[in-house]
């Protein structure tokens, strides 16, 4: 994604860029196939032994001993395969059961409103899941014209992502195929419980 402002105007508290980042880590691993160099990177990830940090040790342990096309070939068999692939992580077809329906229609007017601009090049509608996620990260770091505050991240969550989100994360890590993707979905399961959890405490949403 891009936007007007490519810098973030509020400084950012620890917290938030740890939310930011995990969105944004989140995106990258479910936007497309990886490559050499973001495999690489998970093998040297550190972690706690929280229920995501167990997960993270889980795909990093994956990373170092999955061959990368091996890896590849997973995504394209989950998220693409031969005409369509087992899991199809766009809201629309979550929530409607078809392509680019009203759900895409609703997020591009309020993306107009924010001032989130595509990428170019970028052939996918905007609302699979690694789009709404980057949004999600952009929103946190004030990345379109301001920092969004936590009722406006709330309110965008719970539009665009709290009623199918935690669905995809379950397909995903109980998917058949999954191997290196299961603990992606683990953590990313965990991560928006966690995000619910936050959203819940506050009171001026």
């Amino acid at each position: 994604m891009s936007s007007n402002t490519a810098k973030s105007i509020d400084i950012i508290d620890a917290e938030d860029q740890l939310r930011a980042d995990m969105y944004s880590f989140l995106a990258s691993l479910l936007r497309t196939e990886p490559n050499a160099e973001l495999v690489n990177q998970l093998t040297n990830l550190e972690s706690d032994d929280s229920p995501i940090g167990k997960s993270i040790k889980t795909l990093s342990k994956l990373a170092s001993s999955m061959d990368l096309p091996t890896i590849r070939d997973e995504y394209m068999r989950i998220f693409v395969g031969v005409g369509r692939g087992e899991i199809l992580p766009f809201a629309s077809y979550y929530l409607t059961g078809f392509l680019k329906d009203k759900p895409l229609a609703k997020l591009r007017n309020d993306m107009k409103e924010i001032g989130i601009e595509l990428v170019e090049n970028v052939k996918e509608p905007e609302d699979h899941i690694a789009s709404l996620f980057d949004m999600m990260s952009g929103l946190i770091l004030g990345k379109f014209n301001k920092k969004f505050s936590i009722s406006e991240q709330k309110d965008f969550f719970n539009k665009h992502l709290g009623s199918w989100v935690d669905l995809l994360m379950r397909d995903i890590e109980s998917s058949k195929i999954a191997v290196f993707y299961s603990p992606i979905g683990t953590i990313g399961r965990e991560f928006i419980e966690i995000e619910r959890s936050s959203f819940s405490m506050d009171v001026t949403g």
